[in-house]
């Protein structure tokens, strides 16, 4: 698909510095990009060095001018950057409807437009809102509502009672609603604490690959609206995290934590237990 720059300036709220009849079709690396693509030229890093680019468009802030270059000027050119690569390179969708070899329950109510693969488990009195995604291999247990808009990619596990929000994406392999880290020292042993609650994913979070996310003893395990985790990052039973935090990989939070809302936990941050981060 191509595009003419006046059409990606209308797209990100820009505006066009040289051509805005010309077209692209594509987006790249700085370094990579062809002379039939735009590339992102947000920072002075890249904004010093255009010599270096063979790319027939960038995209670059406001004000900024090049002599012989077509540029798109936006206020938040990373950011405007990929809403132009979502166009290009829309999240994968499974076949619409719902496959056949999928494995659904009774009470199963669904919004419009589905698109369920094969091998998807679903259980009992599931909800499923419009143009959900479900990739093969998922898992999804009894009672588990799930927003519109929502991707699933494959081998996830929702286990019962989860929510999970609108125009959520959880990657490969993760696994919402296991049962915490309990247990109750009982003479030589120990004896398993049940773990009665859930996990409420709320609207607008990224969970990325190899997560896992525990429900609570008792009430909720809770991830705010617009949280983003990257891959292999454990949220413990009971614990809040606040609205738009990032997690990085391979962070771990114990139990009974609450993460305020726009914090950043770098790669492999670990928090202990019971503890509130403002």
């Amino acid at each position: 698909m191509t595009l003419t720059l006046g059409a990606i300036a209308q797209l990100v709220g820009g505006e066009v510095c040289g051509d805005p009849a010309k077209t692209v079709a594509g987006a790249a690396a700085f370094e990579a990009a062809a002379p039939d693509e735009i590339a992102l030229a947000g920072t002075p890093r890249y904004l010093k060095r255009l010599d270096a680019t063979r790319a027939g468009a960038l995209m670059v802030p406001p004000g900024f001018e090049a002599a012989g270059r077509d540029l798109v000027r936006v206020e938040n050119p990373a950011a405007a950057f990929a809403r132009l690569l979502s166009v290009w390179h829309p999240l994968a969708r499974p076949a619409a409807g719902i496959s056949p070899a999928a494995e659904i329950g009774g009470g199963f109510r669904v919004g419009v437009e589905p698109a369920i693969a094969p091998l998807v488990f679903i259980g009992e009195n599931v909800t499923v809102g419009d143009r959900v995604a479900v990739h093969p291999g998922v898992f999804i247990g009894d009672e588990v509502a799930i927003g519109d808009d929502t991707t699933i990619f494959p081998n996830v596990t929702i286990m019962r009672r989860c929510r999970i929000g609108r125009r959520v994406i959880l990657h490969p392999g993760s696994v919402i609603g296991a049962d915490g880290f309990g247990f109750a020292p009982e003479g030589e042993g120990y004896r398993k604490i049940p773990h009665t609650g859930s996990v409420r994913i709320d609207d607008d979070c990224e969970i990325g690959a190899l997560n896992t996310i525990d429900r609570a003893t008792f009430g909720t395990t809770w991830v705010k609206q617009g949280v983003k985790t990257d891959n292999l990052v454990h949220i413990a039973h009971n614990v809040t995290v606040g609205e738009n935090s990032v997690i990085v990989a391979q962070v771990g939070i114990s139990g009974s934590t609450v993460i305020g809302k726009h914090t950043v936990l770098a790669g492999q941050a670990g928090i202990a237990g019971h503890l509130t981060l403002a």
